[in-house]
């Protein structure tokens, strides 16, 4: 089922998400519809809290559009490692309509569960790091825009103002 994707500046969008401590089918229903949430927007990640549901459990697939699916289902996601830098463009699909280039790992390690409660762990470098931060942020609460210049910031809060935004 697709679900709505909360926006900026939506206060669950700024709470830290609580861990899951038991994957039931409910929660295997939450990651199917996050899939298909992400997929339909088009997106190449997305974190409960970005559809409400303040829990730790993020979905990436930055496969090419052209290319099979790949899709990484992760519950309680941890950064364990993260090494160089990278100063990529990076959206939001709960901050439509801006974009800006926000510092990063260049490589990351992260530690979770799958779906059937394994510990994984995932080494990622290029886009797919930038997009394992950028969900793990979403579960602490942080934007890509909370991590821009206080100038880059207020560009994004004056534009912000211009869509509706308080």
């Amino acid at each position: 089922m697709i679900r709505h994707i909360l926006t900026f500046p939506d206060p669950v969008l700024k709470k830290k998400a609580t861990p899951i401590t038991v994957i039931t089918d409910e929660i295997r229903q939450l990651a199917n519809d996050m899939a298909e949430t992400m997929y339909d927007a088009p997106g190449v990640g997305l974190a409960a809290p970005q559809i409400g549901v303040s829990q730790r459990l993020i979905v990436i697939d930055v496969a090419a559009k052209d290319d099979a699916p790949q899709l990484i289902t992760v519950i309680n996601p941890v950064i364990i490692h993260g090494e160089g830098e990278l100063y990529e463009e990076e959206g939001c699909l709960s901050v439509p309509h801006f974009s800006a280039n926000v510092k990063r790992h260049a490589k990351v390690v992260v530690k979770g569960l799958s779906l059937d409660g394994h510990e994984r762990v995932w080494h990622a470098d290029d886009l797919l790091a930038i997009a394992f931060q950028h969900e793990i942020d979403h579960l602490d609460g942080i934007l890509f825009v909370d991590r821009l210049s206080p100038l880059k910031r207020e560009l994004f809060l004056k534009k912000a103002k211009k869509w509706g935004a308080p």
